[in-house]
């Protein structure tokens, strides 16, 4: 069947030609080429087993999609799916640890493969951790995350243990083969922070470095309810979990703790639309804008992870910026908006538009969703970032980026939001928006392997570092 809504497809973004595509894992940089490994199926149904897809780019914005890079072992330790993990780089090579899923376990194998000097291909995958003991009381152990520091190699790995305590499990190892356990990085029993549940446990945990201090960034879960949200905070203090990005969808982000282009984030963004729609389209799922990261206090002096797009991401942009109020709105653009009070309104139709409201005064910024669509298959809504502005900053008040069906909305003081909309319309939009607002045309930047020729990188623009 004919794709009957070609301009919700990104064309900046990893996304897809077909299949399935959710969370990123081991973000690594090899040479002078950055490899991005992330979960994916060839098709899209959630009973396909998830492999781990690949892509590579050498300027963080022109990527491209390479055939998988691991797949699942036929009766093997990871059978039912390649799950969550990270990557590190040995020598000219790469090696993936990650979850292995096998259906018929209670607990997924914790695993590790090694690559081809190129990081394009995986070996088999060998097994490093027992199951937990019954004593132990661990529910859930999975998502492996390790990396090396001055004192050695460390792993961490996300868990339930009883009573609802989520944990993230920490071991060392001296080869990276034979590990044992130290105790918790960070525990903490379930409740609710700022309105946001905490979680049961945590999945995909992540250990990142800024500046001096190491930040923890975990995915909420329960049994129950599934996935939950994004949250991070120092290792250094009792955890005071705050969410990373206000948006719908956004989840199972993976970092990059040093490369060239300094530590980043990336994130899976999810469907806003269901599962039967998608699939009908024949193509689900994105990965984020890579984020560059530091630590900022509000004013009752919580720490947050604040992020933004990084500045490398300003080689999308083509030609002249226009005035923005009237302007036509392509499906790949990008918005730049002062602090001023009022609506910036994208119009995709007579009865279909996504609205981001701003208030300097109330320091919020938020993005409905509402009547994105006339489809009722799409999931609206409204988010809202608090403590969105920092006059201070020379960064743009509001930066929004649209691709296709992507929304990605970034603040000032390092808040974000990201959400989807999927109009029917896919021509004559525009924009209203207060004066001051300008609106950049964005190039295509991703390509499949083999397709469509080399891309020409530009060497002008901002550094990366």
């Amino acid at each position: 069947m004919a794709e009957q809504h070609p301009h919700h497809r990104p064309k900046f973004h990893i996304s897809p030609a077909r299949g399935y595509l959710n969370d990123p894992n081991g973000p690594i940089e090899l040479g002078d080429v950055f490899h991005l490994y992330y979960q994916s199926r060839s098709f899209p149904d959630l009973a396909v087993p998830v492999e781990w897809g690949h892509a590579t780019t050498t300027d963080l914005v022109h990527w491209t999609l390479h055939r998988p890079a691991m797949g699942p072992v036929p009766g093997g330790l990871d059978s039912d799916g390649c799950w969550s993990g990270n990557s590190v780089v040995e020598g000219d090579r790469v090696r993936a640890y990650y979850s292995g899923h096998v259906r018929s376990r209670r607990f997924e194998h914790i695993l590790t493969a090694l690559s081809d000097e190129n990081g394009t291909n995986f070996g088999a995958p060998a097994r490093l951790l027992d199951d937990p003991d019954a004593a132990d009381g661990i529910r859930m152990l999975r998502d492996p995350f390790v990396w090396t520091d001055a004192d050695g190699r460390h792993m961490a790995i996300g868990s339930v243990a009883d009573g609802g305590v989520a944990a993230i499990r920490h071991y060392r190892s001296d080869d990276g083969l034979k590990w044992r356990y130290e105790g918790h990085l960070a525990e903490l029993p379930r409740t609710v922070v700022d309105g946001v549940d905490t979680g049961e446990g945590w999945e995909c945990p992540q250990i990142i470095r800024v500046g001096d201090r190491e930040v923890a960034v975990v995915c909420s879960w329960s049994f129950e309810d599934g996935p939950g949200s994004v949250v991070a905070f120092p290792l250094d203090r009792t955890p005071e979990p705050r969410v990373v990005d206000d948006g719908h969808d956004f989840y199972a982000p993976s970092v990059v703790r040093r490369s060239s282009h300094g530590p980043l984030l990336f994130g899976w963004i999810m469907e806003g639309r269901d599962a039967a729609w998608w699939q009908e389209e024949g193509w689900s799922g994105a990965i984020s804008l890579p984020r560059r990261v530091w630590i900022d206090a509000d004013s009752v002096g919580t720490e947050r992870l604040c992020t933004e797009p990084h500045p490398a991401l300003d080689r999308l942009r083509t030609g002249e910026p226009r005035h923005a109020n009237g302007a036509v709105l392509e499906p790949q653009s990008e918005l730049v908006i002062p602090a001023v009070a009022g609506t910036v309104r994208l119009w995709f139709g007579m009865n279909e538009w996504v609205d981001v409201d701003l208030d300097p005064e109330a320091g919020t910024v938020a993005v409905d969703t509402n009547h994105a669509s006339v489809d009722v298959r799409a999931r609206g809504g409204r988010v809202v970032a608090f403590g969105a502005f920092e006059a201070a900053s020379a960064r743009p008040a509001v930066r929004v980026f649209i691709d296709g069906s992507v929304i990605e909305v970034f603040t000032s003081s390092g808040r974000s939001l990201t959400t989807r909309a999927y109009p029917l319309s896919g021509t004559g939009w525009r924009v209203e928006a207060p004066h001051g607002a300008l609106v950049w045309s964005l190039a295509e930047a991703v390509r499949p392997e083999g397709r469509l020729g080399d891309v020409a990188l530009e060497t002008a623009g901002t550094p990366l570092r």
